[in-house]
């Protein structure tokens, strides 16, 4: 069964942190939230305009509890640290998978020389009901520890997470079971993805454009079923076994993310993500008590 798109949702652009611009896709007035996707960021920073370097802005120390963070750093380094004595730089290409679980105090800043650009991208996931007050752990993984396949059509696809011809992505034992690409094609490539049938999915452009739908017959063009996605444009998916991408005539590079959706209430405040309002105020005094 052919996945098509149910909706697009072009960024929205805000500032965050301290000179931190992200583009914001899920968790906007146009998508709040995509069971189990509440977030989908793509990070840069005033620092890009201004030649890069360590001044560019970033993140400074934030709570958060009962959801994941991702951070896939496509250009650029950040250093993370938190209050529980963790540190580390995420480079180029590399990926960090963090529970925050019960409770997590951290900073995400930049670790670049002067001149380098920043550029990532930070997915937030839902914890289930069971593990939102789990011990918070890291997932961290370098670049060249991600494994790539080649595709049918011509291109090649990045596993950060889930099983993909075979291959199996580093990040694992995450609930929601999902499928995470970085997916590059070329000019004029096609190509088809295979989907559990009920994940929620969507894909995000990076670069270039590319159709999604059986019945694209080019990337400018808009055959029965197919349509188009630009840069910094995030596209649902309806469910479905496959999806089929057609690249531009310049490529694309975008994301395919899919996971189990949790089916279970959401109470959210700021970088708090429980079930019940009385667990939000119960992790809002946790953090004003330094329980974290």
């Amino acid at each position: 069964m052919e996945r098509q798109i149910t909706s697009t949702i072009p960024a929205q652009t805000l500032s965050e942190g301290v000179g931190a611009i992200v583009h914001r896709t899920i968790g906007s007035p146009r998508l709040n939230r995509l069971d189990p996707f509440l977030l989908l960021d793509e990070f840069t920073s005033h620092g890009d305009e201004e030649g890069g370097g360590k001044d560019g802005g970033g993140f400074p120390d934030h709570p958060h509890r009962g959801f994941e963070t991702v951070t896939y750093m496509i250009d650029g380094r950040m250093e993370h640290a938190d209050n529980k004595g963790h540190w580390g730089i995420i480079g180029p290409g590399a990926i960090q998978w963090m529970t925050a679980g019960k409770g997590i105090i951290h900073s995400e800043m930049p670790a670049n020389e002067a001149g380098e650009p920043i550029r990532g991208i930070q997915l937030w996931v839902n914890l289930p009901a069971v593990d939102k007050m789990t011990a918070p752990r890291y997932q961290e993984v370098s670049a060249e520890n991600i494994p790539e396949v080649a595709l049918d059509g011509g291109g090649k696809a990045r596993i950060i997470a889930g099983t993909f011809k075979n291959v199996e992505g580093p990040a694992s034992g995450i609930a929601v079971d999902p499928l995470y690409l970085d997916i590059h094609l070329t000019p004029g490539s096609k190509t088809v993805i295979d989907l559990p049938v009920d994940h929620a999915g969507f894909v995000y452009g990076l670069e270039g454009t590319f159709t999604v739908g059986a019945g694209s017959h080019g990337a400018e063009s808009h055959g029965e079923g197919a349509q188009l996605v630009e840069t910094r444009m995030l596209a649902v998916l309806s469910s479905g076994t496959k999806v089929t991408l057609l690249a531009g005539d310049k490529g694309a590079r975008l994301l395919l993310i899919a996971a189990s959706p949790l089916n279970e209430p959401v109470a959210r405040h700021g970088p708090f993500v429980m079930n019940t309002q009385e667990q939000i105020q119960e992790a809002m005094d946790d953090f004003r008590e330094g329980r974290f």
